[in-house]
């Protein structure tokens, strides 16, 4: 099985207008209101690829019940703590450009913390553990050390997602995956990166640092996938791009889905380029139609 944990997801309320005018009233051209949160993206891409998954994390309130909702009508199976504090909203205003308004997330209580850990009691080895994105302030910067040591103990691989101290903590417990783009890896090592011979310097470093892949996406230059002494280069498919969010956790969902399907680390590679552009070209999540239209079109090279 393949679980997703998302400790602060979100509703993302989307808001489009012809022109914001601040200080002034502003009529919305179009919103619209999306689950959000990047294990819950994992979790919907992989539903779309036919690979069945479990999301799991902390959900409360009206916002956490919308989430709910929306994940029990894809067929998503869902397994939250469900929490007395509410589900944080996120805004992502749209006029010419996009800015974004996140909120902090809600206080995560203990008691409500040791009934996610007991959730991941059940693992298994075999399963694989996704584990996205941000963490509520309430948890502390460890918290994700804590449930990699019980998938460590229960003898499950979990691919990371995040950045910062706690990726650099999760690399040595030897990450089946993780898949920073240019910019979080230059962030990552304090460096500038301008090439993509840097990039794999880099990159190989993950690797040195315990992780077993490493995915690096690059936008419309493709992604570059480092393995072992190995590195291939995927590219962009063409197309229009419309939505920022959520083409990362697409690129994991198809990566970790492919691979647990097939054990085919390359046309895993391909499943994921394929699946991270297909959101980009939608305003929502990929969907399956797209992402099989794009796959034929990605094209992998040695270097």
């Amino acid at each position: 099985m393949i679980y997703t944990v998302t400790l602060n997801p979100s509703v993302d309320y989307i808001v489009e207008v012809e022109e914001l005018t601040l200080g002034g009233l502003n009529r919305m051209k179009r919103d619209m209101k999306l689950p959000g949160g990047k294990g819950i993206n994992v979790s919907r891409v992989l539903k779309q690829l036919g690979v069945e998954n479990t999301a799991t994390g902390f959900l409360g309130g009206f916002t956490g019940g919308y989430i709910d909702t929306w994940l029990g009508q894809e067929g998503i199976s869902g397994d939250f703590v469900h929490i007395a504090d509410d589900t944080r909203i996120n805004i992502k205003l749209k006029a010419g450009q996009e800015t974004e308004i996140n909120g902090a997330g809600p206080v995560i209580t203990e008691t409500e913390t040791a009934a996610l850990l007991l959730k991941l009691e059940a693992l298994k080895p075999g399963d694989i553990v996704i584990l996205s994105g941000s963490t509520p302030p309430s948890l502390g910067g460890d918290f994700y050390s804590r449930l990699i040591a019980v998938c460590r103990q229960k003898g499950a691989e979990f691919v990371i997602d995040t950045t910062g101290q706690a990726l650099q903590d999760a690399l040595s417990q030897g990450p089946l995956l993780v898949k920073p783009n240019h910019h979080e890896l230059a962030e990552l090592f304090g460096v500038q990166i301008s090439t993509r011979e840097e990039i794999i310097t880099y990159g190989r470093k993950l690797l040195m640092g315990g992780a077993k892949h490493v995915l690096v996406s690059m936008a419309g230059e493709g992604a570059l996938f480092i393995t072992g002494q190995e590195v291939y280069h995927a590219s962009a498919p063409k197309g229009q791009v419309r939505n920022s969010v959520g083409a990362g956790d697409s690129m994991i969902a198809g990566f970790v889905g492919t691979l647990s399907l097939t054990g085919n680390v390359l046309e895993a590679f391909r499943a994921g380029v394929a699946s991270g552009s297909a959101t980009a070209f939608s305003d929502d999540l990929a969907d399956r139609a797209l992402i099989e239209e794009l796959r034929p079109l990605i094209a992998i090279s040695q270097l």
